[in-house]
C-alpha cells in the first residue's frame, strides 16, 4: 500500500469496514475486532493512526516487527476458527504504518477465545446472541440450509394433494405427457400412481425422498411444507404475509381500506402468491392506456412487475427471521418488506445488474415449478424496464430489504374499473356467452333466468348498447389471477366453490375467456380433455 493509500483511507475515517489503533496495547480487544470483521463484509486494521483524532503515530521498524508477529499470532489464537491475515505496510513521515486486510469468513460465525460472537455495527462492535442471526451467518457461508432443514412432526399427509400434482406435472411434463397421465387422468389419479408413472415402481413417499423434500429419517423438510404444505403457518408461523392497504401515506395511521386476515393468507407459497396478487389488482388503480373508450385497462403498477417483486419476497426471504413479508399500500406508494438483507454481500446495484445468487437454493430451484419466474436473474431488471420509480433498500439495521415503488398521482383513471368488449351479435351481447347486465358494475348471469342459464333477452326492448362497460368483482378478479398458473375448468371451479357443471363453466370460465381475460392454452382445440386456461 502506497503513501498516498493510506493518506486517502486515514481521511475517510473510521466506518465499518476500517478501523484504527495507535498501538496493539489489548490483544483481547483486536482479537474481537478481527473477529467482528470477520463474521461481517471483512475489513482493514490500520495500526499506526489515533482513531480518536486521526493523527499518525508512526511505528519504528522493531515494533512493526513485533506488531505483524502479533497480529499473526492473534489470528490463529484469538480468533475460532482461525483466520489469514493480509498484512502490509506503508511509509509514512517519521516511520511505518501496518495494514492488515480481514477477508469476509467462509467458515461463520466465527467466535473470540471466550466462545463470544462478534459482529461489525458502524465504526465499532457488539456481541451476537440471538440464535436467527447465527443461522443467517451459517446459510451465507453454506454450513446451513434452512429451506432443507426438519419439520418437527410433519408428514406427507400435511402437504395438499392439488398444489403437489400441479408441481409434478410442471416438473415431468415430457414424462407424463408419454404415460397418458394429463387432463381429467392427472386429476383422478392418487399421488401413488402419479409417481409410479413418473418413476416405475415408486410411491410418492420414495420420489419425495429422491427429490429430497423428504430427509432419510422421514421428516418432511421446510421447503416441503412451503411448497405444498396444506396449512403451512401451522408448523412455521411466520412464513406468511401481512398485507394492509393504508389511507393516507403513514404506517402508524389507524385507518385503512383493505386488510387481508391471516386465516386467508394461510397456505402454502402459490397460495400466498396468489392472495397478495389478488390483494393488488383490488387495491391498485387502473389506467385506461389506450384512446378506445372500451379498450383494456392496466394496473397503474404493471402486473408483470409485481409479479417479480412477489415472488422474490417469496423465494428469497430470510428463513432464519421469525418476521414475515410485509406489504403495504398508500396513497403515494406501495412497499414490500421482505426479511433478512440481500445474502452473499450482495448489493443494490448488483441486483438491478441483473446477478442472481439465491438465498435458498433448494427452495429456488424447485418453486421455478409453481410460481411464475424464470429464475435466470432477469426479473427485476424487466420490472424496471416498465419506467417504475423504485427505490431498493439494503437495510442492514432492521435485517430486511425492502422495496418502494411509488404510485403516480396524475394517472387517467376511472376508479377501478375495467373495460370489456363483448362478442356482439347486432350490437346485442352475444346470448351464447354469460348475460352482462349493463345497469350493473358487475357481470353475471341475470337472476331471472331459470336454473341459472343465461337469459337472451335484451335489456332493452329495441336496442342495445353496442358495448358493456363493466367492473370485476373481487371473485372474478380471483380468478384471473389463480390462472397465472395455466389452470383447468374444474380447478378454476374448485377455486370458486361451485360444482362442476358446463353452466358454471360458462359463467365463470368461458364469459371471461370472450371478455379477454383468459386465454386457452390449446385454442385449436378447445374441447380437448387437457384444456387449461391462463391470464391473457
Amino acid at each position: 500500500m502506497t503513501t498516498e493509500d493510506i493518506l486517502r483511507l486515514r481521511n475517510l475515517g473510521e466506518v465499518n469496514k476500517v478501523q484504527f489503533k495507535e498501538r496493539i496495547l489489548d490483544k483481547y480487544d483486536i482479537g474481537c475486532e478481527l473477529v467482528a470483521m470477520s463474521n461481517f463484509r471483512g475489513g482493514q486494521l490500520v495500526i499506526g493512526i489515533n482513531d480518536k483524532t486521526g493523527e499518525f503515530n508512526p511505528l519504528s521498524y522493531a515494533e512493526v516487527q513485533e506488531t505483524t508477529n502479533m497480529l499473526s499470532n492473534m489470528a490463529s489464537e484469538n480468533v475460532v476458527p482461525g483466520i489469514l491475515l493480509d498484512i502490509d505496510t506503508a511509509t509514512v513521515e517519521g516511520g511505518s504504518v501496518v495494514i492488515a486486510t480481514i477477508k469476509e469468513g467462509n467458515n461463520k460465525p466465527y467466535h473470540d477465545n471466550k466462545g463470544i460472537v462478534w459482529v461489525k455495527n458502524g465504526a465499532d462492535k457488539r456481541k451476537v446472541f440471538d440464535n436467527a442471526e447465527l443461522a443467517e451467518m451459517m446459510s451465507e457461508c453454506g454450513s446451513f440450509a434452512p429451506d432443507e432443514a426438519v419439520v418437527k412432526d410433519a408428514t406427507l399427509d400435511d402437504l395438499d394433494e392439488n398444489t403437489l400434482k400441479v408441481f409434478l406435472q410442471n416438473r415431468f411434463a415430457t414424462v407424463l405427457e408419454k404415460k397418458g397421465m394429463i387432463g381429467d387422468a392427472m386429476r383422478e389419479a392418487s399421488l401413488d400412481e402419479v409417481a409410479n408413472a413418473i418413476a416405475k415402481g415408486h410411491n410418492l413417499n420414495k420420489l419425495m425422498r429422491n427429490l429430497r423434500f423428504l430427509r432419510p429419517d422421514g421428516s418432511l423438510t421446510v421447503a416441503a411444507m412451503l411448497l405444498f404444505g396444506k396449512y403451512t403457518q401451522r408448523w412455521l408461523p411466520v412464513m406468511t404475509a401481512k398485507c394492509i392497504s393504508f389511507v393516507g401515506n403513514r404506517v402508524g395511521g389507524n385507518q385503512f381500506r383493505d386488510k387481508v386476515n391471516d386465516a386467508d393468507m394461510e397456505g402454502n407459497l402459490l397460495h400466498q402468491f396468489e392472495t397478495i396478487m389478488s390483494f393488488f389488482t383490488r387495491n391498485l388503480k387502473n389506467v385506461q392506456v389506450e384512446k378506445e373508450f372500451n379498450s383494456l385497462g392496466r394496473l397503474e403498477i404493471p402486473y408483470t412487475s409485481l409479479v417479480e417483486f412477489v415472488v422474490n419476497a417469496l423465494v428469497h426471504r430470510s428463513l432464519n427471521w421469525n418476521a414475515p413479508i410485509r406489504i403495504f399500500i398508500f396513497d403515494n406508494r406501495v412497499e414490500i418488506h421482505s426479511p433478512g438483507i440481500l445474502p452473499n454481500g450482495l448489493q443494490v446495484e448488483d441486483i438491478t445488474n441483473g446477478t442472481s445468487m439465491p438465498r435458498n437454493n433448494f427452495l429456488f430451484n424447485n418453486a421455478i415449478y409453481l410460481l411464475p419466474y424464470t429464475g435466470a436473474g432477469t426479473g427485476i431488471q424487466r420490472a424496471l424496464e416498465d419506467g417504475l420509480q423504485v427505490e431498493f433498500k439494503n437495510d442492514e439495521r432492521t435485517h430486511e430489504f425492502l422495496i418502494t415503488v411509488m404510485r403516480k398521482e396524475d394517472l387517467d383513471i376511472d376508479s377501478d374499473t375495467l373495460t370489456l368488449d363483448l362478442d356482439t351479435k347486432e350490437g346485442c351481447p352475444n346470448t351464447d356467452s354469460d348475460t352482462f347486465k349493463s345497469d350493473s358494475n358487475t357481470f353475471k348471469p341475470n337472476s331471472d333466468t331459470k336454473e341459472g342459464y343465461p337469459n337472451t333477452t335484451p335489456n332493452t326492448k329495441d336496442e342495445c348498447p353496442d358495448t358493456i362497460r363493466t367492473k370485476l368483482s373481487n371473485k372474478q378478479k380471483d380468478i384471473v389471477n389463480f390462472c397465472s398458473v395455466p389452470r383447468s375448468s374444474r380447478e378454476i371451479l374448485e377455486r370458486v366453490g361451485v360444482r362442476y357443471h358446463n353452466t358454471n363453466i360458462k359463467r365463470y370460465v368461458t364469459a371471461l375467456v370472450e371478455a379477454g381475460y383468459l386465454e386457452m392454452t390449446n385454442p385449436d382445440n378447445p374441447n380437448a380433455s387437457n384444456q387449461k386456461y391462463r391470464k391473457k
